[in-house]
Parts: structure tokens; C-alpha cells; sequence
């Protein structure tokens, strides 16, 4: 009996690697707090009509608009959306892009496969001009699975080989072949056999994990693997992780990288949240000095508005037009396209890089004042704009703090700041990019309000 209360246990850590909270008493507390009728109305004909399934039912709220940092409920409060699903780069509602996709819906608002278009044309060379070396070939699609689906298969034409290797832990999506790939026990739940050949190894994270900090070990792993198995076609993973913030070394990217070259393994980076500035470079992996083989875009692509997402990949790799990789309905979406476009004008145009390079200082000198001020604060670990601070019970013992995680959760989202909780006990702190520093203090300071409120 009481192995099986251990298995339980375990089962239930799992499900919360990507904060897996809406079943618990506090979530049934926070529904209990709604006053507003509508809101109460409205929350309840969801909970009718669509169907239910962990991290998004039931939801929190109502919402009925947002703007900048901002999102705001039918009945007038406002949160500072530090989660925005990783779509705000630009924040949201971003009144050229309303304007240029307002003006696009006068003319062009579907290319038939097939056909091109120019604002579709415009933004791949636009793309492309903006990576590195030989990394100018384009294929787009509605959403981030997808293009992790396209890389998969491209790796596969490119090597003849469908074995993959990946973290655990990561997320590169909620399709099957991308939860096959994926390392979140959440998603796999009841899924039976997965797409084969995935070999997934222990991420190399910094705090806490069975190679306690060592990201060698992680490299020796990675190439054990590698010679073991022999015909690796694909390595994918996130360049930073971005659910609970795992920043590797600088060398351990290049010797990653180099491991791929030295035993012809396709490098397939996943940047679908993390790209377009958010760790303050246009992409991550320009803090590392390395090049993917295969690059997925997605989520901030299209502005916060717009589904738009896309892979890039090297122009030697163009070879194969006898077969479909990505035969997506909205292949080359005007509005996409526009979207996509106007997002990577407006980040140059607003020096929106230079600007969250400021922030990534104020967050870090922030955090770091509050881990010093509270004991609950085991780590903190970020850059640009993308921060986690993990909560543990004793800093000795590391032991996951997830019961007080949800408490600072909740406290924060009565106060006007909302965030999600990631691997049970991670804060995960991601702002719009153009957040003013004001609005990054108030959040600080209701973060800090709240961790007082816990730890007293």
C-alpha cells in the first residue's frame, strides 16, 4: 500500500513539469473568489462546450481585451501578462501591426497552394536576411508543432536515418510526432507507443538533475549515445530551455555542435518560444556562437495575433522537390506572411533588442535582491527578458517548494500579475518586450509582496 501511495506521488510530480495546477483546492479557492456574474456565466458555458484537458481547463478568467504588457478581464482588472503563451514579443495589440493586417484584409487574405505572393516573398527574404551563412531556406506553417513535425522529416530526407535524440523534460509541441520527441510525461499520457527511434538523455541543467551541474557529463552522454547507436539522424532541442529556464554554457552548445558534425547528426534547434528577442538576441543561439542545421520559429512570429510559424534550414539541404514536407493548407498565408514580416520590421524599428538587454539588468540585479531576501528562493537563473526562480522547501536539500509556488501564484494574480508555474515549482517570468520599466517594477514589487505573504 504504501508503494503504491510512492507511485501516486511520483505520477502526480510528473504531471505538473508543465504546472499542472487547475485540479487542485487552490484553483477551486480562485473560481470560489469570481463575484461577477458574467464572468461566472461565461466560465461556466466554457467548461460546457469545450472539451477539458489539463493546463487549460478550467479556465482563470474571462478576457475582453489587451493591450502592451497588459491583458484585462470582462470586468476591468488588469493583469501584467508575464506567460502570454510566449506569443507578446511585441506585446500586445501592436498598433502597426493591427493597421498592416487591417489593411491586408482589403486585399490578398488567402494564397491558394500553388501560387505565391509577394507579402509572403517579402517576409522570407526578410528572414533569411537577418541569419547567418547559408541558412536561407524557408518553409511556414500555421503552428510550432508543425514545423517541429517539418524538421523531423526533413532530417529524415537529409540523413536516411529516423532515429532522434532529446531531452528530457523539453517541449517541442502537442502533436503526436512532436510529443514523441518531447520529454513532458504530460503529454504522453494514454498516448501509447510513440513515433520510434527517440533516444532522449538527461538535459543539462545547472541547479539541480543527476549530472548535479556537470554539463560535461551531459556531452559525454550525448556522444555515448551517438557512437552507440550509430545512425542518429537528428539531435532537437530548445537552445535555452524555456519552461523552467535552463541556460547551458557556452561550451557546452559548441561542443554539442560539434559532436553532430563529427558524427553527421542533423542539429535541429527549437526556438518557437524564445526567438525574435526574448533572451534579449534575435535568436539564442547567437549567444553560443554556433548555427543550427534546422531552425523552428513560431508563437511571437506573428505578433500576438496572428498563428504563423516556420522552419529554416540550410540552402544545400534544398533537394528534395519530388515529396511534400509541409503541405499546410495556409502554406504561404498573406496574413501570416504580414504578420511575420511586420513583427521582425517593428523589433528593429522600436530597438526592441537593445532595450530588453536594459531590462535583462534590472530583472537580474530585482530577483536576485528577493533570493537574498527569502530563504524560499533556491535558484534564479534568466536572460533578456525570460527568468525562472525556483522554489524549494530548504536550499540544502533542494526539495521542490510546489505547494508554496501555487501560493505565490495565486497571490500575485489577486494583485494583478500573472505567470505560469513550471516543473511544480519554477516561476516562470516572461513580460511583453516592450514593457516599460515602470510596469517591470510594479510586477517585481507584487512579486515580492506575495513571496512575503508565503514565507510569513
Amino acid at each position: 500500500m504504501n508503494q503504491d501511495k510512492e507511485v501516486n506521488k511520483l505520477q502526480g510530480q510528473n504531471k505538473r513539469t508543465e504546472g499542472d495546477i487547475n485540479g487542485t483546492v487552490a484553483r477551486q479557492e480562485w473560481a470560489a473568489g469570481i463575484t461577477d456574474i458574467k464572468t461566472k456565466k461565461l466560465l461556466k458555458k466554457d467548461a460546457r462546450y469545450f472539451f477539458h484537458q489539463a493546463l487549460s481547463t478550467p479556465c482563470l478568467d474571462v478576457l475582453g481585451d489587451c493591450k502592451g504588457a497588459y491583458i484585462e478581464n470582462i470586468s476591468g482588472k488588469k493583469y501584467l501578462d508575464f506567460h502570454g503563451n510566449n506569443v507578446h514579443q511585441l506585446g500586445f495589440s501592436h498598433p502597426k501591426l493591427v493597421q498592416r493586417l487591417t489593411e491586408q484584409l482589403q486585399g490578398l487574405t488567402f494564397s491558394t497552394r500553388r501560387y505565391t505572393n509577394e507579402t509572403a516573398i517579402n517576409f522570407a527574404e526578410k528572414l533569411t536576411s537577418i541569419l547567418p551563412s547559408d541558412l536561407n531556406r524557408v518553409l511556414m506553417t500555421p503552428n510550432g508543432s508543425s514545423a517541429i513535425g517539418i524538421a523531423l522529416k526533413l532530417a529524415r530526407a537529409i540523413t536516411g536515418k529516423f532515429k532522434v535524440v532529446s531531452f528530457w523534460d523539453s517541449f517541442h509541441g502537442a502533436s503526436l510526432d512532436a510529443i514523441s520527441v518531447g520529454g513532458e510525461a504530460v503529454f504522453r499520457e494514454y498516448m501509447g507507443p510513440m513515433m520510434p527511434g527517440i533516444e532522449r538523455i538527461p538535459p543539462p541543467v545547472s541547479y539541480r538533475g543527476i549530472f548535479e551541474g556537470d554539463q560535461n557529463k551531459c556531452l559525454e552522454h550525448l556522444e555515448y549515445v551517438f557512437a552507440k547507436e550509430g545512425d542518429i539522424g537528428a539531435f532537437i532541442a530548445e537552445t535555452v530551455r524555456n519552461t523552467d529556464v535552463q541556460l547551458p554554457s557556452v561550451e557546452f552548445w559548441k561542443d554539442a555542435r560539434a559532436l553532430c558534425d563529427k558524427y553527421g547528426v542533423i542539429l535541429i534547434l527549437d526556438e518557437i518560444p524564445i526567438a525574435l528577442g526574448r533572451t534579449g538576441k534575435m535568436f539564442a543561439f547567437e549567444h553560443y556562437d554556433i548555427e543550427p542545421d534546422i531552425l523552428c520559429l513560431g508563437k511571437g512570429l506573428g505578433g500576438g495575433i496572428f498563428p504563423q510559424a516556420a522552419i529554416v534550414t540550410r540552402d544545400r539541404y534544398n533537394q528534395f522537390p519530388d515529396i511534400s514536407l509541409g503541405h499546410y493548407t495556409h502554406e504561404k498565408s498573406p496574413l501570416g506572411a504580414m504578420a511575420a514580416l511586420t513583427t521582425l520590421e517593428i523589433i528593429e524599428e522600436e530597438k526592441i533588442l537593445h532595450k530588453v538587454a536594459g531590462d535583462s539588468l534590472t530583472m537580474f540585479t530585482a530577483i536576485n535582491i528577493l533570493k537574498d531576501k527569502y530563504g524560499l528562493i533556491g535558484d534564479v537563473r534568466g536572460r533578456g527578458l525570460l527568468w525562472g526562480v525556483e522554489l524549494v522547501k530548504d536550499r540544502n536539500t533542494k526539495e521542490k517548494a510546489v505547494h508554496q509556488a501555487e501560493q505565490v501564484m495565486y497571490e500575485c494574480l489577486k494583485n494583478g500579475l500573472s505567470f505560469k508555474v513550471s516543473a511544480g515549482n519554477v516561476l516562470q517570468l516572461a513580460p511583453a518586450l516592450t514593457i516599460s520599466r515602470k510596469e517591470l517594477k510594479n510586477a517585481i514589487q507584487i512579486l515580492d509582496n506575495a513571496l512575503a505573504s508565503v514565507s510569513n
